[in-house]
């Protein structure tokens, strides 16, 4: 399929084409909002140096690697403690291209920095999912099919769903067979605001609907590889809890762009401590054990119960983790993995983010208890396969 074609079936959710780049190179570079953006994020760059790279790159590629993959790492170095990744000896050999699927704990950040670490071990760089829920400015937009995303419609009519997922699938399966790009897309819809990662169904549901095949056969020619993504800290936990009181109390409630912004520029700007990225097994062995006469619902059922063990068991673990879970638990089952220290430090901590939250009729017990179990589910989720 060439690139007129690939334009015309997929032109409202597709990357920039290669002419496209210069256009919208200058677009962002006449946009204040761009330009505060970035001086928010990097406040002592010159700005005339950023547009002279920036004019200098005339393809995504180009785009990525360089200014993208810069931006990326000095959020890291300004918001991390380390940015590390481990097996890296899973990946497939020959570098296939792969539909990276992980837990989502970040809006930004999960699939950016997934693609330096790609670009550090050199597998290369994906195509990354991203909701038009968070194109909430023009410039957003531009700027994300210019980093090589494609867009994942939220909140259309029952009656388009099928529409919309089928044209999502043609495009990602049009992505890993005939462009040969790797992709990245969370397991589920949105992130999981209290850390409890399970695949939904329906994602895989949507990854096979362009297949030829049966269901195996197209989930297997996707190439699936898990990734765990563990953060120490994660800076949006107050938002996310603030949330679920919003919810509790106004059955309603729904979230504002402002607040979708807040989300990102907290999650992209505040401390993250140490962030791990572990990729897992790819699922082809997995898949060829299951039976293909199963019923469908059961079959997606059980696809998404091997990507969950992949990612439970391949978790980062730190302190907070431990502690939490006790706290939440009232007991000392994993004291022997953190100090008083540690403990204290949390303990401050999580005092610290609840004390950011301002809303009416302030439930600080349930709060609390929210924000304890953001940092207690994935152990108890990496508990669960031991029984």
């Amino acid at each position: 399929m060439d690139i007129e074609t690939v334009s015309s079936n997929f032109e409202d959710i597709r990357p920039l084409n290669p002419e496209e780049v210069p256009a919208a190179i200058e677009e962002l570079l006449a946009s204040e909002e761009f330009r505060k953006a970035i001086r928010y994020i990097m406040p002592n760059l010159k700005w005339d140096e950023l547009a002279a790279a920036m004019r200098a790159c005339k393809t995504k590629e180009q785009f990525k690697s360089t200014l993208s993959y810069g931006a990326v790492m000095a959020v890291a170095k300004k918001t991390t403690f380390s940015l590390t990744v481990s097996g890296r000896s899973r990946l497939p050999e020959g570098k296939p291209a792969c539909t990276f699927i992980s837990n989502h704990r970040d809006i930004v950040l999960d699939a950016s920095f997934l693609n330096v670490i790609l670009m550090d071990v050199g597998y290369g760089l994906t195509q990354v999912a991203i909701g038009d829920n968070l194109l909430i400015r023009p410039w957003i937009k531009t700027f994300v099919r210019l980093n090589n995303s494609f867009i994942v419609k939220r909140g259309v009519a029952v009656r388009q769903m099928l529409e919309v997922s089928h044209t999502l699938s043609a495009y990602i399966n049009h992505t890993i067979k005939e462009s040969h790009e790797s992709i990245w897309i969370a397991q589920r819809e949105g992130r999981a605001k209290d850390s409890n990662d399970k695949t939904q169904p329906s994602v895989l549901k949507m990854l096979n609907m362009a297949g030829k095949g049966d269901i195996l056969t197209n989930l297997a020619e996707l190439n699936i590889v898990p990734v765990a993504i563990s953060y120490e800290y994660d800076p949006c936990d107050y938002l996310k809890a603030k949330e679920f009181q919003l919810k509790r109390d106004n059955a309603d409630y729904q979230k504002t762009q402002h607040d979708d912004l807040l989300n990102m520029e907290t999650g992209i700007l505040g401390n993250k401590g140490r962030v791990h990225f572990t990729f897992g097994n790819p699922i082809n062995a997995k898949l060829k054990e299951l039976d293909p006469k199963t019923e469908k619902n059961e079959l997606f059922a059980a696809v998404a119960r091997i990507i969950d063990k992949e990612i439970y068991s391949h978790y980062r673990f730190y302190p907070c983790n431990y502690v939490a879970y006790d706290m939440l638990s009232g007991t000392r089952h994993f004291s022997a993995n953190y100090g008083l220290k540690d403990k204290k430090a949390f303990e401050e901590y999580l005092q610290g983010q609840l004390d950011k939250i301002v809303i009416p009729n302030k439930d600080e017990a349930f709060l609390r208890r929210k924000i304890l179990e953001m940092y207690t589910n994935p152990l108890k989720n990496f508990l669960s396969l031991e029984k």
